[in-house]
């Protein structure tokens, strides 16, 4: 009987490693999961964002809303004094625009000023010398900046500093226009290049 039952328990183990191996290989056999390629949100157009504006691009011409109907735009508020979101940002544009290629002529990018007493347009205009020269920047009377920081929800907030001094509280984040003027999605401040790429080139795919 004792060797019965030992003879018993050898065939349970024996079936359990058969078991055990049976499931390793298997596992080995099926592909990972892998991370779908592109997993930016979907871009679509949001109500309630965006509207009328009148503004001066940095070389004194007028610049109005019609100014983005027929391509794509990337939209970024930010001002010249600023120490650090908006000239990086700006670089990662510009590192967008590369990576691109020939699309890059297929989207516009807009700078607008949140610091419309300081920045007039001349002063966008020596700045963006810096950038990508396709940059446009605008600015105006401080009435049609408010304008379009309402339109399009924008935060924006003077900050009081030492002997006059000062600097602006803003939204960091990079609108997404498509060819219709229609808001349809954000890239975060700092968002990583390649999710950042996924979603340019959506909107450039947008009819």
């Amino acid at each position: 009987m004792a060797l019965l039952g030992l003879l018993r328990h050898a065939l349970w183990v024996l079936i359990a490693v058969v078991v055990i191996g049976l499931g390793v290989f298997v596992a080995l056999r099926e592909p990972a999961p892998t991370k779908p390629a592109g997993d930016a949100a979907k871009l679509e157009p949001i109500a309630g964002i965006g509207g009328p504006f009148d503004l001066v691009d940095q070389k004194g011409q007028r610049y109005t809303q019609a100014e983005l109907l027929g391509h794509p735009t990337l939209l970024f508020f930010g001002y010249t004094f600023c120490p650090d979101v908006c000239p990086t940002t700006l670089i990662e544009a510009e590192g967008w625009m590369k990576e691109l290629g020939a699309d890059a002529d297929r989207i516009k990018v807009v700078f607008v000023t949140v610091d419309p007493e300081r920045d007039t347009p001349a002063k966008l205009g020596e700045y963006l010398k810096s950038f990508d020269p396709r940059f446009v920047g605008l600015s105006g009377p401080r009435a049609e900046i408010d304008r379009i920081i309402k339109a399009y929800r924008v935060f924006a907030r003077k900050v009081d500093g030492k002997d006059g001094e000062y600097t602006m509280d803003h939204t960091a984040a990079v609108y997404l226009l498509d060819g219709h003027g229609r808001f349809v999605g954000m890239i975060n401040y700092q968002e990583e290049a390649a999710k950042a790429l996924v979603k340019i080139r959506r909107l450039l795919a947008m009819p």
